[in-house]
């Protein structure tokens, strides 16, 4: 089968072409960070019009460079959810609407089994069953997964997704957009034990959450910024460091906890925040001692930034 796929859940428009023989045969990626950089954080409405604008040109580049015409196409798969409902919308409709003209098949994709299953794309893939830990900017997840569509939620966030976590400390900090990324930049200057930040939830369970640290985090700002106009460059980057070291703390301790329970010994890690390097390579180390084998996500296509 030659499939087309189709993500817009959220800031990104993304296109691809995947042939069960010869695997992935073209990608494109149209990144928005530049269109939402100034009001740090996504406008919806702006996203839905840019999926708009995208979507189609990107479908062509993707055809073009795979060497296929819409005809030769036997599916048509699409994020369905969860996401942003405009974003979703934009996507969702192009895809039934080709699909409908095209007499093929439209598959709906739930957005976090999108994540889960990426790493099967990899060599090494990681074999059925297999836990896998779910981190982006809306989810937090641990998931057994045992089969393909047969998935059990087995700890969840109970407040605020480690990826929002990070957003909201960056800004806090006057980070630039998006969060993430710029947090892990500061922190690789800076001290992860300057400050001593909470791990909610250690050694209860396999929920997270991510509420508290932030909190801390807010009142340690103002702790320091009180007589000052703003916070020195290195004490930023310690923060920022300490931030992170107990947000990979408590992802670490909770996969390892899960591993324990279900005794699975596969790993599976993805969604954005799991391209942290700080938690692959803590993630990577604490699973080595403990025999298990942890698969990541490639990084993906060099995104073509919105214009």
């Amino acid at each position: 089968m030659r499939i087309l796929g189709i993500e817009t859940s959220c800031d990104e428009t993304g296109v691809a072409i995947y042939d069960t023989d010869a695997g992935l045969l073209a990608e494109r990626l149209a990144s928005q960070i530049d269109l939402h950089a100034k009001f740090g954080g996504v406008v919806p409405e702006l996203a839905s019009r840019d999926h708009a604008a995208k979507l189609a040109p990107l479908v062509g580049e993707a055809l073009a460079a795979a060497q296929t015409r819409f005809e030769a196409l036997d599916a048509i798969a699409y994020t369905a959810g969860p996401g942003l409902i405009g974003a979703l919308l934009v996507g969702g409709a192009y895809a039934v609407a080709l699909a409908y003209g095209l007499g093929i098949p439209a598959v709906p994709v739930h957005h976090m089994e999108g994540h889960l299953l990426a790493p099967l794309l990899e060599d090494p893939a990681p074999q059925f069953p297999f836990l896998a830990l779910l981190v982006s900017g809306g989810h937090s997840q641990l998931v057994a997964a045992r089969a393909l569509g047969n998935y059990e939620t087995i700890g969840q966030t109970l407040d605020d997704a480690a990826g929002e976590a990070f957003d909201k400390v960056a800004r806090l900090l006057d980070l630039s957009y998006p969060g993430g990324p710029a947090i892990a930049e500061l922190a690789e200057r800076g001290d992860a034990a300057a400050f001593a930040f909470p791990r909610p939830l250690r050694g209860r369970g396999l929920d997270f959450s991510f509420s508290g640290l932030k909190t801390a985090v807010r009142i340690e700002v103002a702790r320091q910024r009180e007589g000052h106009a703003a916070l020195s460059g290195q004490l930023r980057a310690d923060i920022a460091a300490s931030f992170q070291q107990a947000a990979v703390d408590s992802l670490v301790e909770k996969c390892l906890r899960a591993a324990a329970v279900t005794g699975l010994t596969r790993l599976v890690v993805a969604g954005g925040v799991g391209a942290n390097r700080a938690l692959r390579a803590q993630l990577g180390a604490a699973a080595a001692e403990r025999g298990l084998r942890v698969f990541f996500p490639g990084r993906g296509c060099a995104p073509i930034m919105a214009r």
